[in-house]
């Protein structure tokens, strides 16, 4: 008990310095970053879309609903559910603006190097089990060099054993859920995609995780059956 609430203090004080940072002037605040979920599972994406910081949370809008609704489908959990108990970071956490020919800019190289520092301090606390990479540049930065120059299709569908900011942990690859991405939508990508959603269901850490909560679920009250209001058919 002592060792939880020492590292949600630890998570509480890494939150707090990501709302303070100021450090890449280009990038467009407030920082996102979710709730501190003391969790075995672990997700990382690219970075907050520019309605992520209305909403105060990562994957809020649509990209979100697609990547919620994937799990959902694949492992009947709701939105609020997975969030409850998976920590979602980003290897940025503030909007990085528009790129010139359209959609998203990327996070340039000193804009995730400044980054780094609070992911290593997150991992350090968490010392996850299970890290879902989404996206391509998650995906790199999580499994470095092993991964470049390989397309996804090369990459999504395997477990893969890497350390990561020195702490060993199993990586599942997922493609990212923008809908400017056909990837997900068509073959090969889109088998890939259900063989990695059911790798991330059938993993020790995931099962831990559905079910705790499984357990919350049981251990919600009933609702009472008189207090439902049932229309009488009209004559």
């Amino acid at each position: 008990m002592r060792d939880r609430v020492r590292r949600l203090e630890l998570l509480r004080q890494v939150h707090a310095d990501l709302d303070a940072c100021t450090a890449c002037p280009k990038m467009i605040g407030p920082v996102v970053h979710g709730p501190p979920v003391l969790g075995s599972v672990m997700l990382v994406g690219q970075a907050p879309g520019p309605r992520e910081g209305s909403f105060g949370r990562p994957f809020a809008w649509t990209a979100g609903r697609t990547l919620f609704r994937w799990f959902e489908e694949s492992m009947h959990v709701s939105e609020e559910e997975f969030r409850a108990h998976v920590y979602m970071a980003a290897v940025a956490r503030c909007f990085p603006g528009k790129a010139k020919g359209g959609g998203d800019r990327k996070p340039d190289a000193e804009e995730i190097g400044r980054c780094k520092s609070f992911l290593a301090r997150e991992v350090e606390i968490l010392r996850p089990e299970l890290v879902l990479a989404v996206g391509s540049l998650a995906i790199s930065e999580v499994l470095g060099p092993r991964v470049a120059g390989k397309k996804l299709d090369a990459i999504v569908g395997n477990v893969v054993r890497a350390t990561w900011h020195g702490h060993e942990t199993d990586v599942i690859a997922l493609p990212h859920p923008s809908g400017a991405s056909p990837w997900h939508k068509i073959e090969p990508g889109k088998t890939l995609l259900d063989i990695a959603l059911l790798q991330v269901k059938h993993h020790s850490a995931m099962r831990a995780t559905l079910a705790a909560v499984e357990r919350e679920r049981a251990s919600r009250p009933a609702a009472d059956p008189r207090a439902v209001a049932v229309e009488r058919p009209r004559r």
